[in-house]
């Protein structure tokens, strides 16, 4: 499974830069890493002397000013932030009216509805808070089927796309849930680093991927799916 690293807003720094400008403000080290949370803008905890920083990928489009408030803000978890609340007040109708409907896109397949196994999955494990649309991907002929295409995220576009050769009467649901599941991850979690290396599968996002009910289960019958290829 892939992911393609949301909102097609006109971000002006890239991810290194940002964590770039944090550090050098800080002085101290900061393990940078996106996400498409909107409920938790920031997050910062310290572990082993890095600052383990989480940041709404809307703060791409941050100025001056405001990567300095961010970065007092993390340095010392303390102090009044003006500048934050204005900025994260101002994108929120953006961030709305970049958010895609569900269920207006391709998500009803011949035998397995998307939309309400996206549904259940993100009210179950994310608390609703996963606005990523799901949809079936575009059917293509003469490609093997590999655990990494099963499904996709992008967060270019805030889009979770399953591979449709998945829509088929014999692949059970909980398995459709697990694939939707384990995108969903990569929108909640984003892409960490590792060692100075982008992370798309950290150990926090293994340990998260097997909370899912049916995981075993899942790998289980992922094994067995020759049948699909």
């Amino acid at each position: 499974m892939k992911n393609e690293a949301q909102l097609p807003l006109p971000f002006g720094l890239s991810e290194e830069t940002l964590r770039a400008h944090l550090q050098s403000a800080t002085r101290k080290k900061i393990s940078l890493t996106l996400t498409d949370n909107s409920t938790s803008m920031i997050s910062v905890r310290v572990k082993d002397d890095i600052l383990q920083v989480r940041l709404h990928r809307m703060f791409l489009k941050a100025g001056d000013a405001l990567i300095t408030e961010i970065a007092s803000f993390i340095g010392r978890r303390r102090g009044k932030t003006p500048l934050i609340r204005e900025f994260i007040r101002r994108q929120s109708s953006l961030l709305r009216r970049a958010t895609p409907r569900l269920c207006r896109i391709n998500a009803i397949g011949k035998h397995h509805n998307l939309c309400e196994a996206a549904r259940s999955v993100n009210n179950e494990y994310f608390g609703g808070r996963i606005t990523a649309p799901v949809t079936w991907g575009t059917r293509r002929r003469g490609r093997a089927v590999r655990r990494r295409t099963l499904g996709s995220y992008s967060s270019h576009t805030n889009t979770i796309r399953i591979n449709p050769v998945l829509d088929k009467k014999r692949v059970p649901s909980f398995f459709i849930e697990f694939i939707i599941y384990h995108e969903m991850l990569h929108s909640d979690m984003g892409v960490g680093q590792v060692n100075g290396r982008r992370a798309v599968h950290c150990r926090e996002f293994r340990r998260r991927e097997k909370i899912f009910k049916k995981y075993a289960e899942a790998i289980a019958w992922e094994k067995e799916m020759n049948f699909l290829i």
